[in-house]
């Protein structure tokens, strides 16, 4: 497949930063026809030793990174895993919020009777943390900016249902006003922020959200 829609935002001998496109996935999915995704798009177009550090959902647009050689993946990995990176997405949530900021501390589990669904559960959910701030006010949405701490799968989608406001066009989680508001999932990862694996340097790199 090529590489349509697919921005390079970066690259130098160690890493990628893309923009990824929403309706892509970021690495195969087990059936068949879900072979094509951005890891296998960037391996056919010049990009034979991109390896993925981390994942965003199929739905989710924005900056994702990618490691071109082993030793770099580990150290961006690690990274990652000991949360040394700076995350930041922008949304479009449903409703007004009472307040202006704030965060969201609720326990995530995966629910495999509604698969692919995740599930507040305060009992077998694993920690997620989010702090969320709001960006613009509109008639019955808002432009928000959610930054996870924790990096559970559909963390910023169920911890904005959570509180009462659910993200436009989700087709997962979102009630009937909130998918009919918009043709896609109205998320985007917009700001991300990390060590270099090589030079070391600090690098942050910003991406603004298409809707």
């Amino acid at each position: 497949m090529p590489l349509s829609n697919v921005q390079i935002l970066h690259e130098d001998a160690a890493i990628l930063v893309i923009n990824k496109p929403t309706l892509l996935l970021s690495v195969p999915g087990r059936a068949d026809d879900n072979k094509d995704c951005l890891i296998t798009r960037l391996q056919e177009n010049g990009y034979p030793d991109a390896l993925i550090v981390h994942r965003l959902d199929w739905e989710t647009s924005g900056i994702i990174l990618l490691a071109r050689d082993a030793a770099s993946h580990r150290e961006l990995s690690r990274q990652f895993h000991d949360r040394e990176t700076e995350k930041a997405y922008t949304a479009l949530c449903w409703g007004q919020p009472a307040l202006d900021s704030g965060s969201i501390d609720l326990p995530l589990r995966y629910d495999p009777p509604t698969k692919p669904r995740h599930v507040v559960d305060h009992e077998q959910g694993k920690h997620a943390l989010t702090f969320w701030r709001v960006l613009e006010r509109h008639a019955d949405h808002c432009r928000v900016e959610l930054t996870p701490i924790t990096g559970r799968s559909h963390q910023l989608r169920v911890h904005m249902l959570s509180v009462g406001h659910p993200l436009l066009g989700d087709r997962l989680y979102a009630n009937p006003e909130a998918l009919a508001a918009h043709e896609r999932l109205c998320l985007h990862a917009s700001l991300l922020r990390f060590t270099h694996p090589q030079s070391g340097e600090r690098l942050s790199f910003e991406c603004p959200a298409p809707f």
